[in-house]
């Protein structure tokens, strides 16, 4: 047979350099990044749409909280969309929404436009690439290094949230906010082709094994409805402590960040007199150290128990929130700057030790457990998207925001610390000869 072989069903050549899980991961990396540029727009805006339209800070943070909450609860769905379709077109398809979504925002005239188009449509494409899609890639393409290509892909989908963020500003104050729009769907369909040439759905596609891993790792898709799966993944997963714990603390989670300093940072920077421009750039350094972040905790999460992790990042984070109202200032200081820079390494160094966390409890259902538990995350960030902005209406005032994330993050801490490990059974050892020979004489 020369250098191929066939291996439980699977040819496999001789092993190329680079494994083929590498350029999925790579392309995976993104497609995630391209689609988060439309996410970095709406806290830039909200002040130019004001200025434009007169709609409240209420009322377009009503449709930031639609996109969160459409970006989280379909999740669990697109997971299942992925088992029964394949990655690639739940994919493509989902960065057409997108471009769709951003460009038509340029013609509305009209807040229930800006829910339909920036809530509704960029809410559902943007779910559909979410951490359902890093839960999807790393189970089916690693054994090893999970930890870390989770960590990578999931800093490409949260980074480019916020390093997008000075450019859009800046396009914004030079060309006015259509112009920042119609540059967000470029960015979704200029990766497009490299998401058609290089995402595949599974190792056994390319005629190899997951990396690091054998044939048995690849198993077959399920076939069954996306709808039910999505549902019937739900069901086991409510049954089990560990699901509604993680799911509480990755809504906190996401209240913490994309929810509140995502969209109101920007404006809260401003009521202080800071400029537009310096607190876009803020929050981008924020997605800058985001990714050196959260790749670490990936490595991390591969050595140390995933409990203390989320304690310590949950921890940490509720104790940099309760100090950052003092902060703000028409120049940022260096306190602001080491906030800056914190926020940034704990952004969502949170995810690798969920989803290996999901992965111990809930085994080949993690994905679509996870996309359960991201869902909640989500529904956290829309929770906060809207209270942020009906906290700064009514009090004139961001501090009560801050002050009740940084409390609602301790109660995180405490909440991951409570989950139970489930390891995984130990790994039968070897007899020694004396061993046997004792057993073969016991057995007469």
């Amino acid at each position: 047979m020369g250098r191929c072989a066939i291996l439980d069903g699977v040819r496999t050549a001789a092993a190329p350099r680079i494994h083929p899980a590498w350029w999925v991961a790579g392309v995976t990396f993104l497609a995630l990044v391209g689609a988060a540029a439309f996410r970095a727009v709406p806290g830039v805006l909200i002040d130019p749409l004001r200025d434009e339209f007169g709609w409240s800070v209420s009322t377009i943070s009503a449709a930031v909280a639609v996109n969160m909450a459409l970006y989280g609860l379909t999740a669990p769905f697109a997971a299942a969309l992925m088992e029964r379709f394949g990655i690639r077109r739940v994919v493509m398809c989902a960065l057409l929404v997108v471009a769709v979504g951003s460009g038509l925002t340029v013609f509305m005239t009209a807040s229930w436009q800006l829910v339909l188009l920036w809530g509704v449509l960029v809410g559902l494409g943007t779910g559909s690439m979410a951490l359902s899609l890093v839960a999807t890639v790393t189970n089916r393409w690693f054994v090893a290094r999970r930890g870390l290509v989770s960590g990578i892909l999931t800093a490409g989908g949260a980074a480019g949230q916020l390093v997008f963020l000075p450019l859009v500003a800046w396009i914004d104050s030079e060309h006015g906010w259509r112009a920042a729009s119609l540059g967000t769907t470029a960015a979704a369909l200029a990766v497009l082709p490299l998401v058609a040439w290089l995402l595949r759905d599974r190792p056994r596609d390319l005629g190899v094994v997951p990396y690091g891993g054998t044939a048995a790792d690849d198993v077959e898709p399920v076939r069954v409805g996306a709808a039910r799966s999505a549902l019937q993944g739900l069901a086991l997963a409510a049954r089990a402590r560990p699901f509604w714990l993680l799911a509480g603390g990755f809504f906190i989670c996401g209240m913490s960040t994309n929810g509140l300093v995502q969209p109101h940072f920007i404006p809260a920077a401003h009521d202080h007199g800071m400029p537009v421009t310096t607190a876009a750039s803020l929050l981008a350094v924020v997605g800058i150290f985001d990714i050196a972040g959260t790749i670490f905790s990936g490595w991390l999460t591969d050595r140390v128990d995933p409990r203390l992790l989320l304690l310590a990042y949950y921890g940490l984070r509720g104790f940099s929130l309760f100090l950052l109202p003092p902060l703000f200032g028409p120049e940022p200081g260096l306190s602001m700057v080491v906030f800056i820079v914190f926020y940034g390494l704990d952004w969502v160094a949170t995810v690798p030790p969920t989803l290996a966390l999901c992965r111990e409890h809930f085994g080949d259902r993690a994905p679509v457990v996870f996309g359960w538990v991201f869902a909640s995350h989500q529904l956290g960030s829309a929770a906060a998207a809207f209270g942020g902005g009906v906290i700064r209406d009514v009090t004139g005032s961001y501090d009560l925001a801050w002050f009740a994330a940084g409390a609602l993050c301790m109660a995180a801490a405490v909440m991951s610390i409570s989950i139970r490990r489930n390891p995984p059974p130990p790994v039968p050892v070897a007899p020694t000869d004396a061993q046997e020979a004792a057993a073969a004489q016991a057995h007469g």
